[in-house]
């Protein structure tokens, strides 16, 4: 054996003893739970990789957060959830939902009020005449309205699904496609706003402009949205000055081809980015962004654009930055993680329920101690 051969295999033999000592170091109770805290991960491989994820971050261009800009609605009670309360029929279990709500410590409810459900048969009818007897179509919305008020509750209203008779293609374009006019959305977004001045001050105009089916069979637009939310956000403010007005939420995606193919997404950083270049930022007061934790937990720092964990809305917060935006606070309109049963598809990542119960905690913990910029953070979803 020559002497260039040994060295070689003594090097070899030395980084397998030091590997082998750094995992069984790294296997530790102590050790597991410092990775923990810095991959999202409870598995041990998933850790070792995690680790190594981390180290190749530090070489990507740190996000730029400034988190000490935010002036308005981020020092704001985080608590939200997301509830369907306009879907069931009897007033009864609306008003115990929201009782459930507000026993579990919520105080923010997100509530859709759809366009399609109010003003219904024409522009400007307001009457529901789907089922006998006839009536306002406001009825079940004023009594969500006031359920909120009885508990101390506040709303978050979003303001969505376009009745078909607002497109000349009806529900054929699909059931959540933009309408012809913006101008009736505007008008309907009037409408809603002057109805419950003084009782509701937070409006969200529209769900996730960024993907598919929100926009319909047409390719996504941040500028036809831009235009959606100028109208939108306008009307708001005419209506009542007092007004708050939320962004439609955009959904995390790495998909590149959604603003030329129709059925298809476009990447939630490059969206805002264009909106911001077609004017949107003076039409919102506050931004909006899903919290999905997918395949990892709250606790995860791993930061990589093509990758999706809960801390994503760090990268919409550093977008916001970087257009002059830093002094307006970001909030979260779905968060949760996926405890889908074990013969379900895990499109979205699994957890246990355990595992979920344990995780939504530690994710408002994360943005209470680490995110001053962000305010609500709505739990998907009660119902």
């Amino acid at each position: 054996m020559t002497s260039a051969v040994r060295q070689t295999l003594t090097l070899w033999a030395g980084l397998f003893v030091v590997t082998g000592l750094a995992l069984l170091l790294l296997s530790t109770p102590p050790a597991r739970r410092w990775m923990w805290q810095q991959t999202g991960e409870e598995a041990f491989a998933a850790q070792v990789k995690g680790l190594s994820d981390l180290a190749a971050g530090l070489l990507r261009p740190q996000v730029k957060l400034a988190p000490t800009a935010v002036t308005a609605y981020a020092d704001v009670n985080p608590y939200g959830v997301n509830v369907f309360l306009e879907q069931e029929v009897e007033p009864d279990k609306r008003a115990l939902a929201v009782e459930m709500a507000a026993a579990a410590g919520f105080h923010w409810l997100r509530q859709e009020f759809p366009w399609e459900d109010i003003e219904i048969h024409a522009k400007g009818d307001f009457e529901d005449r789907r089922h006998q007897p006839h009536r306002s179509a406001w009825e079940k919305y004023d009594q969500i309205v006031a359920l909120a008020e009885q508990h101390g509750m506040e709303l978050i209203v979003r303001i969505s699904n376009p009745p078909a008779w607002s497109r000349a293609g009806g529900d054929a374009v699909g059931t959540y496609a933009p309408p012809d006019d913006y101008q009736d959305y505007a008008d309907f977004v009037a409408a809603l706003v002057s109805r419950y001045r003084g009782r509701v001050k937070y409006v969200q105009l529209w769900n996730e402009p960024n993907i598919n089916p929100e926009w319909g069979v047409y390719p996504v637009s941040p500028e036809q949205y831009t235009e959606l939310l100028k109208a939108g956000a306008n009307a708001a403010r005419a209506a009542n000055p007092e007004i708050v007005v939320i962004a439609g939420a955009l959904a995390a995606t790495i998909d590149l081809d959604g603003t030329t193919i129709a059925g298809r997404n476009f990447n939630d950083l490059l969206f805002l980015q264009r909106m911001y270049d077609a004017g949107a930022a003076a039409y919102f007061d506050v931004m909006a962004a899903q919290g999905y934790g997918l395949w990892s937990g709250p606790t995860d720092r791993r930061m990589q654009p093509r990758v999706m964990n809960f801390g994503r809305p760090q990268y919409v917060r550093d977008v916001m930055v970087a257009n002059g935006d830093g002094h307006k606070a970001l909030w979260i309109s779905e968060m949760n993680w996926n405890a889908a049963p074990a013969d379900v598809e895990a499109r979205y990542g699994r957890v246990s329920l355990e595992q979920q119960a344990a995780y939504l905690p530690l994710a408002y913990q994360r943005i209470q101690d680490e995110w001053p910029w962000l305010g609500v953070a709505n739990v998907w979803y009660l119902k």
